[in-house]
């Protein structure tokens, strides 16, 4: 019988106690009658009966399609009575996504319509106000509404509210320490306050809280390592761009934009380091890569090859800063100037 890796993680609210039994009950019902304990899930692993929450941190599991298929589908049938909350599930062949589910509240309750609206109205341009009274309205209904304070935080971002931003992720994080999406807002608004250190902490919690399988686990990878950058932090900048650089991504993922920023920054770090012939090899590949719109000089990228190349002992850097120069680069300028005493 053939198997596949499985991964589920997330977490559903229900709101009061009375709620959360019945739920319960209905779940150990139908594992006995309907799915003859077929299921890759046990309600005493997952029912966190203090919080009246199903938490699943991570659960990764090898799995036939029938458990895969019995454990998506009570997930489908419980969702229906939580408030909050969200659960994803992944089933994986030899490292690629053959199947991927993403459950959440879609009832009538008050608490999920005002959050599904300011979902929608976060995407809209110019609509931040109406988004924030939806969200907040979401968490006047149900005060552990970790998803409207984290959409809610994204909002205040954009608004440039810094404070309450960092307000709303936070709390989104005490009430959910395991979703990957706060930490990843909080490190961003740490960014904007010029708070690196603190937000690289926040990019590798929103890193073990995702999976490779997720686009926000290498986003958090490559923004931690630029992080570290700022922060003269080299050895471990360069660690970040070595993984993220090695993964293929497809066009239509998000992070593909992002490579040829990426090795630029590996080059740099490397160069840094002294790893001056493998610094050299970071930048060819950054300049290989076409250029994504609005993205740094290619000036830069030829000013450090050529520092790069000069420190290795190679030629060519001289070729590189005239390039650079003719872009109108004052560094390359200069060091052509010193290099020709």
């Amino acid at each position: 019988m053939m198997t596949f890796k499985t991964i589920f993680s997330g977490q559903l609210e229900f709101g009061n106690e009375r709620s959360f039994e019945r739920v319960q009950q209905m779940f150990e019902h139908r594992a006995e009658n309907y799915y003859r304990q077929v299921l890759l899930l046990k309600p005493e692993d997952i029912f966190n009966a203090e919080n009246h929450t199903l938490e699943i941190p991570r659960l990764i599991a090898m799995a036939t399609e029938k458990e895969w298929r019995n454990t998506i589908n009570m997930l489908e049938f419980i969702v229906q009575y939580a408030i909050a909350g969200d659960l994803s599930a992944w089933m994986v062949e030899e490292g690629r996504v053959i199947d991927h589910r993403h459950v959440e509240p879609k009832g009538d309750k008050a608490a999920v319509q005002a959050f599904l609206t300011g979902r929608e109205l976060v995407k809209e341009a110019g609509k931040e106000e109406e988004a924030m009274k939806a969200l907040s309205r979401a968490i006047d209904k149900f005060a552990r509404h970790a998803k409207a304070y984290e959409r809610r935080g994204f909002v205040n971002y954009q608004l440039r509210n810094f404070k309450d931003a960092l307000y709303d992720y936070s709390k989104s994080i005490d009430i959910n320490p395991d979703a990957a999406e706060p930490y990843f807002g909080r490190a961003i608004v740490r960014i904007a306050m010029e708070d690196d250190k603190g937000a690289a902490q926040d990019l590798e919690l929103a890193a073990k809280n995702s999976i490779p399988l997720q686009p926000m686990y290498w986003q958090a990878r490559r923004i931690k390592g630029e992080c570290h950058l700022r922060l003269g932090e080299f050895d471990k900048a360069a660690l970040e761009f070595k993984l993220f650089t090695r993964r293929n991504f497809s066009k239509e993922n998000p992070n593909f934009r992002w490579r040829k920023r990426a090795f630029f920054n590996y080059g740099r770090a490397l160069l840094e380091t002294g790893q001056y012939a493998d610094s050299v090899k970071a930048f060819d590949q950054a300049l290989e890569i076409e250029a994504a719109k609005g993205e740094f000089p290619e000036a830069d990228l030829l000013v450090c090859r050529g520092i790069a190349l000069q420190k290795a002992g190679k030629g060519g850097f001289k070729k590189d800063w005239e390039a650079a120069a003719s872009q109108g680069s004052e560094r390359a300028a200069e060091l052509l100037q010193a290099a020709a005493v």
